[in-house]
């Protein structure tokens, strides 16, 4: 009797750990972009050289950009945490889905596995998955597997035979997929909120700046620019973090949708050669 691990449950205990994983990774992403963004919003761009007379309650010094941008009010840090929070887990994407890719290029493995499925050299398939590890590799090696297991198997239909294969690589994409999507919900997610996060730090200021000219009696140009161009700089600061992430989004779906194509297509050839093969041999011995 069999006593080792289920490859499926295997795979399952090491997605749920990576998941845990991944879900822990996000808060301290979250949570240190923030510390990190307010810490450069009070000590950077909150330097009394940024300012006339020394002191960031004056305005800012002509032309200093930088305190212009601390005059956007407690909004900004918020904006800039998120700025750092597409940018890291844009790179954490990109660096797991080219991990997922494997060592080759996916067009030529694929190319690779079909030639092999093609002379019937499963073993040398196998070798070649062995080799280009990754997402992809994984799943057509499960596929792989399930296919000289049921090749061995004569108790069985071939069309159950057929069956049993497809339901192991779809299992097997299943697992692998989530990997892949993991954190493209907040990508999305800041994508919505930082461009309604900037027009809502623009309101503030906008509110701040004619209180402060409703206060003051007699119209002073220089002092309304000034609050209106601290107000827009949430807006500026929300439109590009969300064009950003919009971008960011997009290519990695793009990227993930390209590698499911791969894997479909590799696991076609499997149960197309399969079916050719084993079929053939079935309608021979009814013969």
């Amino acid at each position: 009797m069999n006593t080792s691990p289920r490859p499926a449950a295997t795979a399952a205990k090491a997605e749920a750990q990576s998941s845990g994983g991944a879900s822990l990774f996000s808060v301290l992403v979250i949570i240190l972009a923030y510390v990190v963004s307010l810490l450069v919003y009070k000590f950077v761009l909150g330097d009394s050289s940024h300012f006339q007379g020394g002191n960031n309650e004056n305005n800012p010094n002509p032309g200093d950009y930088l305190g212009v941008v601390f005059k956007g009010g407690f909004v900004v840090p918020i904006l800039m945490s998120m700025l750092l929070m597409v940018i890291t887990f844009s790179i954490e994407r990109m660096l797991t889905i080219s991990k997922a890719k494997g060592s080759k290029s996916i067009e030529s493995f694929v190319r690779t596995v079909r030639q092999k499925l093609n002379s019937n050299d499963i073993n040398g398939a196998l070798a070649a998955c062995d080799q280009q590890k990754g997402s992809v590799a994984n799943v057509v090696k499960a596929g792989l597997m399930k296919y000289n297991e049921m090749g061995r198997d004569r108790s069985m239909a071939t069309d159950q035979q057929i069956l049993a294969i497809q339901k192991e690589i779809e299992e097997s994409t299943a697992l692998e997929l989530p990997m892949l999507e993991k954190n493209l919900v907040i990508i999305s997610t800041l994508a919505s909120i930082a461009t309604l996060t900037g027009l809502l730090g623009t309101v503030f200021g906008m509110i701040r700046a004619f209180a402060a000219l409703a206060q003051a009696g007699t119209p002073d140009a220089v002092a309304l620019a000034n609050g209106i161009s601290e107000a827009l700089i949430n807006t500026a600061l929300g439109i590009g973090t969300s064009a950003l992430a919009i971008v960011a989004y997009n290519y990695f779906t793009s990227k993930i949708d390209e590698l499911t194509y791969s894997i479909d297509e590799a696991g076609f050839s499997i149960i197309q050669t399969f079916a050719a093969q084993h079929g053939n041999k079935q309608n021979a011995q009814t013969v």
